[in-house]
């Protein structure tokens, strides 16, 4: 976990949670990043974002049924996002990401801020009682620029 924690800058241990800043939305594209707040979603992207990955910016039922930019992983690895939910139902899940051990960082509206829970933390509330299981960005390549024609003797 340590690595994945120290990491990250001061500013992302102050983001606040904002549910009305999620993934598409008119806030968020008026006003990126994460100092306005963030829902769970945003504030997971950011933090791949931040180590070099680049999840694509889907809600969680989205998250979850993707396998163009994500794959399903069956163990958790360091900057891997978690899922969890009420159900076995993705669509709302909450989504945090995986930082070591048993250790998942994540931003939710009781704690307010982002916080690092381990599974018995989850398992303890209702509403993230169900663990769906765990996605993994995949690289994506770097674009390659379109070569110029070279120009032709005149």
């Amino acid at each position: 976990m340590g690595s994945t924690i120290t990491g990250l800058p001061a500013e992302f241990w102050t983001v606040r949670y904002e549910g009305s800043r999620f993934p598409g939305a008119a806030p968020v594209a008026a006003r990126p990043g994460l100092a306005a707040g963030a829902n769970c979603q945003l504030f997971a992207y950011e933090v791949l974002r931040h180590f070099g990955l680049t999840p694509p910016d889907l809600r969680s039922s989205e998250l979850w049924s993707d396998t163009e930019a994500t794959v399903h992983v069956p163990v958790a690895q360091p900057l891997d996002l978690v899922l969890f939910s009420s159900t076995a139902s993705a669509y709302g899940a909450h989504v945090g990401v995986h930082v070591g051990d048993d250790a998942i960082l994540h931003l939710c509206a009781e704690v307010g801020h982002p916080t690092v829970w381990g599974a018995a933390d989850f398992a303890a509330r209702e509403r993230y009682a169900v663990r769906l299981g765990a996605k993994r960005v995949l690289p994506r390549p770097t674009p390659r620029p379109t070569p110029r024609p070279t120009p032709r003797p005149t």
